[in-house]
């Protein structure tokens, strides 16, 4: 009896699939956009998630921003884990392009067209000075990724993708060359 049930259930015809036995977790009901949740007593939906909690697959960043000690940490800890291949220098070009340009222009001189427009007053900083070639691909990256000490530059670990980051050191440093 069960296998003449199980080989009803088998149809391998794809405009009547088979019976369900078990509709209502085949078949769940949406809940209606901004409707009160029958979940909660106090029905509430948007829930805050308990402190400490962090999303599956994301690794918090460890350094904290507008840290002199947490950028040099950074320098010393955080090592670039990409090739400076052509293909990741030409990404890196590419990223520039997209998110760094516009301030620190297409030598990488803080002469971008934001500056150079009076838009922004601030001179970005000249990405080819020895003190920025010198600092390592860990303290640059901590500087994309949680903004500068001053503020000047804002953080842009949200925007540029992790890989991204890494290629666009890549490209700097062929581009100082």
């Amino acid at each position: 009896m069960l296998m003449i049930a199980f080989l009803m259930s088998c149809n391998r015809d794809k405009n009547h699939p088979g019976y369900t036995y078990f509709p209502d977790m085949a078949y769940s009901q949406a809940a209606e956009t901004y409707s009160p949740s029958a979940v909660f007593a106090d029905g509430r939906t948007m829930i805050t998630p308990a402190e400490g909690t962090i999303p599956r697959g994301f690794t918090p960043y460890p350094f904290k921003a507008k840290s002199f000690e947490d950028q040099v940490a950074a320098g010393k800890t955080l090592m670039n884990p990409l090739e400076a291949s052509t293909a990741v220098i030409t990404e890196g070009k590419r990223q520039y392009e997209i998110y760094c340009i516009h301030c620190h222009g297409a030598q990488g001189k803080g002469d971008g067209h934001l500056y150079t427009s009076k838009l922004f007053l601030a001179k970005p900083a000249n990405l080819m000075d020895p003190i920025t070639q010198n600092k390592p691909d860990g303290e640059i990256y901590h500087i994309i990724t949680m903004g500068t000490l001053s503020g000047l530059m804002g953080p842009h670990g949200s925007q540029v993708q992790s890989q991204n980051r890494w290629a666009i050191i890549h490209y700097l440093r062929q581009l100082a060359k």
